[in-house]
């Protein structure tokens, strides 16, 4: 329980952050790029639908693929988020209209940004070629942030011929940047620390890990090259904040242990999440 309404709070969160960025700073500066919601900056210029109303239209549609092929789950997350982030584009139209451009390229490509990365960490997506992005990670080698590039470069490009030069570039460094940002603001919420930890005595360690920290570890059996004692090897991966208790707890009843710590967001088993 306390888990699906933590999931529902990082759902809406992540969505306002998005339509914020989307609105305020993508619409009215014409940026192409970010899949169905930069195809709407095109259509909203040829057609009497707003950019809101396509966005929400074409979300639908493709909600419907992610169901067929990426399951139920990721299905109703998307479905809440696309619902949500459609209704605040189309009330932020209605009640705040912008009649004057906003160069903010910034805002435009971190907001959404960091709303989509949150969106994808917990098996959602604010639909549109975000599914699509989904698809192709699941289906090929490709990751998220490239296969936004991949899904979203046609509708970018077409901003040169839309508008102009200078809208056009904008819409590409967009891109380009976006599909960057989500994959390193994904790797950052799943980023762990992975300890080597070279002892003489390993129980203390241990039960620290095991009792305190409520992790689990293995031992590995080791012999020194240069003075040929044994040793043992502590093998463990924690969270940024466990890591430092483990660091601190060591420092002070283990001084001669030796640490090798390193940065990992690919983790595969209990305990941890990988996108």
């Amino acid at each position: 329980m306390k888990a699906n309404f933590k999931n529902f709070l990082l759902l809406t969160a992540s969505t306002l952050i998005m339509a914020v960025g989307i609105y305020f700073f993508k619409f009215a500066n014409n940026f192409t790029f970010g899949g169905i919601t930069g195809f709407a900056v095109l259509v909203a210029k040829f057609t009497p639908l707003s950019a809101s109303d396509f966005s929400f239209v074409a979300n639908i549609l493709l909600l419907v693929v992610g169901w067929i092929i990426l399951g139920k789950s990721f299905a109703a997350k998307t479905a809440y988020s696309t619902i949500l982030l459609s209704v605040t584009l189309s009330l932020f139209e209605r009640v705040y209209p912008m009649s004057h451009p906003l160069l903010e390229l910034i805002f435009a490509i971190l907001l959404p940004a960091l709303g989509s990365a949150i969106l994808f960490n917990i098996g959602a997506s604010s639909g549109g070629t975000d599914v699509i992005a989904m698809v192709l990670k699941k289906y090929t080698s490709v990751d998220i942030g490239r296969g936004l590039m991949i899904s979203d470069v046609l509708f970018t490009l077409c901003a040169f011929f839309v508008f102009d030069v200078k809208t056009g570039l904008y819409s590409l460094l967009g891109l380009i940047m976006r599909s960057a940002l989500i994959d390193n603001f994904i790797e950052s919420l799943n980023r762990s620390k992975y300890f080597h930890v070279v002892c003489s005595d390993p129980k203390p360690i241990c039960n620290f890990i095991e009792k305190n920290l409520v992790r689990g570890a293995t031992i590995v059996n080791a012999k020194g090259s240069f003075t040929g004692d044994n040793k043992y090897i502590i093998l463990t991966v924690l969270s940024p904040s466990q890591a430092v208790k483990l660091r601190n707890f060591i420092k002070e009843n283990s001084p001669g242990a030796f640490l090798l710590i390193s940065n990992t967001s690919e983790i595969i088993g209990k305990g941890f999440h990988s996108v």
